[in-house]
């Protein structure tokens, strides 16, 4: 078995927890600082003295997004400005952005995270490595620049969009490893019929990188099949720096969490208390090695858990499950707590549809309705088409039986349904908003 960090990567569990505690002082030093974080330990009399166990981080309160909002711009830089070389940021559509700083040290760190990463998918430095993926604010594309060149692949920055320009570059510079947002790689495919070309037989094509956006593993196994090549997931949030958080290896059994610049939680986000090894909850994470803007227990909002066992390729690091969703995606209808992804695992089930669908919610006659609208695939033939009634059928029987309330399920032509640029929306909630009025 190869590692790109063998020491770190198969690290004694308490070796690896004394490093932690460690690495732990070192930030909250750090974080203090900051005018957020100092205000916060002076409040609850944490120092670095504070910690002489992992467990002990409890003691420090929970870090969200709104605080990040709220002390917009600066308030959780804890480095001179002249030490910053690089800042990362969300879109703040809605309110202030989330902005994320960077020191030389924290660049170079996330790099290596990522070459590790990219290794430990099997990726290597013979192979081409074409990044479709925005670069700029978003995370993905230079967080993965980054890492690829670390690594010493040749890489093909190619940003995201514009399909018959990605492929024309697969084909002339013979791309073998691909990272893009899963929801685009069925229009991808789609451009590839469409130019007469079979991607399984055309390019070398061999190993898709996909994250940036919650997926089930039938849509995982659905690219697979598409491309003929394997699909590993990545995790990472910009909070966190970006991709390279956690990333699958060989043995596509979970993804490894590189403890050694990240102490990982998993709480019932209802309690705030841990949950046990197996049981799904709320991920909050640490850094540990950040030196621009350190975060603690950063409440993430994505929905996982820790896998038990250990991992056959050897690595100590503790494994996540996949995001089965976030606490912030969660739609009530009727009564129900309903997760995109639990309808999207039903859908790829079905092969006579695309990977492009849509969750709209409707009050029809005073009644909120789920309506499921996916795309048919535009290969069918005479008799898949005719079957489509009993699809329909199946689909709502099946997404009932799954999140407890009946659907609306519609099945639409090819390109009915609207593209987005970036991640993919799937809930687009029109409801009526009723006022409500108490008399005491």
């Amino acid at each position: 078995m190869q590692f790109w960090e063998q020491e770190l990567e198969v690290l004694d569990r308490n070796k690896l927890s004394q490093l932690q505690v460690k690495r732990l002082k070192d930030t909250i030093a750090r974080a203090s600082q900051s005018t957020f974080y100092k205000s916060l330990f002076s409040k609850k009399g944490i120092t670095p003295d504070s910690i002489n166990f992992v467990e002990d981080i409890r003691k420090i309160p929970f870090t969200t997004k709104q605080d990040l909002r709220d002390n917009f711009p600066y308030g959780f830089l804890a480095a001179d400005k002249r030490e910053v070389i690089r800042l990362h940021s969300s879109s703040g559509t809605t309110g202030n952005p989330t902005v994320i700083y960077h020191t030389r040290h924290d660049i170079a760190s996330w790099a290596n995270l990522m070459a590790r990463s990219l290794f430990t998918a099997g990726i290597r430095d013979t192979d081409v490595f074409q990044n479709i993926c925005g670069y700029g604010l978003f995370t993905g594309g230079l967080g993965f620049q980054y890492g690829i060149e670390r690594l010493g692949c040749l890489s093909i920055p190619a940003g995201a969009g514009n399909s018959a320009r990605q492929i024309k570059l697969m084909l002339d510079y013979e791309t073998t490893v691909i990272h893009a947002i899963p929801s685009y790689l069925g229009r991808l495919y789609d451009v590839f019929v469409d130019m007469g070309l079979d991607p399984r037989k055309d390019t070398q094509l061999h190993t898709f990188v996909i994250g940036a956006e919650p997926h089930t593993e039938e849509q995982r196994r659905r690219i697979e099949e598409m491309f003929g090549v394997k699909a590993y997931n990545s995790f990472g949030l910009s909070e966190m720096n970006g991709p390279g958080v956690a990333f699958e290896c060989t043995w596509q059994n979970g993804l490894h969490v590189w403890e050694d610049a990240f102490i990982v939680e998993i709480i019932d986000p209802d309690t705030l208390e841990p949950v046990p090894d197996g049981e799904y909850g709320e991920l909050v994470m640490t850094t540990l090695d950040r030196h621009a803007m350190p975060l603690l227990r950063y409440r993430t909002r994505d929905i996982t858990r820790f896998l038990t066992g250990d991992c056959p390729c050897g690595r100590t690091h503790r494994r996540l499950d996949r995001i089965t969703g976030r606490t912030d995606d969660m739609f009530i209808i009727k009564g129900c707590n309903v997760f995109p992804m639990q309808v999207e695992g039903i859908l790829m089930k079905v092969p006579q549809v695309s990977s492009e669908y849509r969750i709209v919610l409707e009050t029809i006659n005073d009644v909120d309705e789920m309506i499921v609208e996916v795309e048919i695939k535009n290969d069918l033939t005479d008799d898949q088409y005719r079957s489509l009634e009993q699809i329909t059928k199946r689909l709502v029987h099946e997404i009932r039986d799954e999140v407890l309330a009946k659907p609306i399920v519609k099945l639409v032509e090819p390109g009915t349904i609207q593209r987005q640029e970036g991640k993919a929306i799937r809930v687009f909630d029109n409801r009526k908003k009723y006022e409500t009025s108490c008399l005491f």
